[in-house]
């Protein structure tokens, strides 16, 4: 495979692009933030906080809001940003504006994987008309583009599903991949958490076997844009991901994982799924395995 290109450039537009196609009748664009503050003594490993009231203060013109906690997540589960069904997911979706027709694009703030994880639902539920903004919200306002603070709420549409259950998986589809050469496990989280120095999450550590790959490290620093492809492909390759194999990825609760995983299908990686709960659910479940380099 030749890591030169993204396979789908529409899925990934430029801010110009987008400032030229406001007007379009079938675009829906979408603020998809949420923040994550650190807690330290209370058994959690952050809180989380809804974009609502930065995307209340200034958006994209004509960009609604997408709450992925509240909104878009399973809120029985007692892991933060559990996936709902297809079905009720769906609905939701179509509540928001999105259907046939609909040219979706994605942007967030600070992080630009709240907008792919909201590209790989979309993609689990079977939508495929679907981008993200590169360098989100940020690039948008450094280059002086205009905001507003007026809400955005799209007439609802009709969504047909055609639903990829198998781009998202379970605790029990990661322990049976553990050892298998056929598979390759890639954490996404910051080195400190891959190796077990930093307990977020509960029991430090890491899926046994799994390499790291940081969604932080296939981001430009400054202007939070996407890597090249030759340099994301490259680190890719150099943590043992092949496109021969089932490539699983995981990271604290299934955010993180989808930048990695949105660029592994940007380079035709044909087999790649996300662990919802991710670390979350394995450092808290003693019968699961963990590893530390320390250990």
């Amino acid at each position: 495979m030749s890591a030169t290109r993204y396979a789908n450039p529409g899925a990934i537009v430029e801010t110009e692009w987008l400032a030229n196609s406001l007007g379009d009748s079938h675009l829906r664009v979408f603020d998809c933030t949420t923040f994550l503050h650190d807690e330290i003594g209370t058994g959690r490993p952050y809180r989380v906080e809804s974009g609502r009231a930065e995307y209340e203060r200034a958006h994209i013109p004509g960009s609604a809001f997408l709450d992925l906690q509240e909104e878009l997540s399973d809120s029985s589960s007692k892991f933060r940003f559990t996936l709902p069904n297809v079905e009720t997911l769906a609905v939701r979706f179509a509540e928001k504006g999105i259907g046939t027709g609909s040219h979706v694009v994605l942007y967030s703030r600070k992080r630009m994987q709240w907008a792919t994880r909201l590209w790989w639902m979309l993609r689990y539920v079977g939508f495929d008309n679907a981008a993200i903004l590169n360098g989100g919200f940020d690039k948008w306002i450094a280059e002086g583009r205009p905001t507003e603070t007026i809400e955005t709420c799209y007439p609802p549409a009709t969504l047909v599903t055609k639903p990829r259950h198998e781009i998202f998986i379970g605790k029990d589809e990661v322990k049976a991949a553990i050892g298998d050469p056929r598979a390759c496990m890639i954490n996404a989280l910051a080195p400190d958490l891959h190796s077990g120095d930093n307990p977020r999450y509960g029991r430090p550590g890491r899926v046994p076997g799994s390499v790291n790959v940081p969604a932080l490290s296939l981001i430009e620093e400054h202007s939070l844009t996407l890597k090249s492809a030759d340099v994301v492909g490259a680190a890719f390759t150099q943590a043992g991901a092949e496109p021969s194999k089932r490539v699983l990825v995981y990271c604290g609760g299934g955010i993180a994982a989808t930048l990695d995983a949105f660029l592994l299908h940007q380079l035709e990686y044909p087999n790649v799924a996300v662990y919802d709960n991710s670390m979350h659910e394995w450092a808290n479940d003693e019968t699961l395995p963990i590893e530390r380099d320390d250990a």
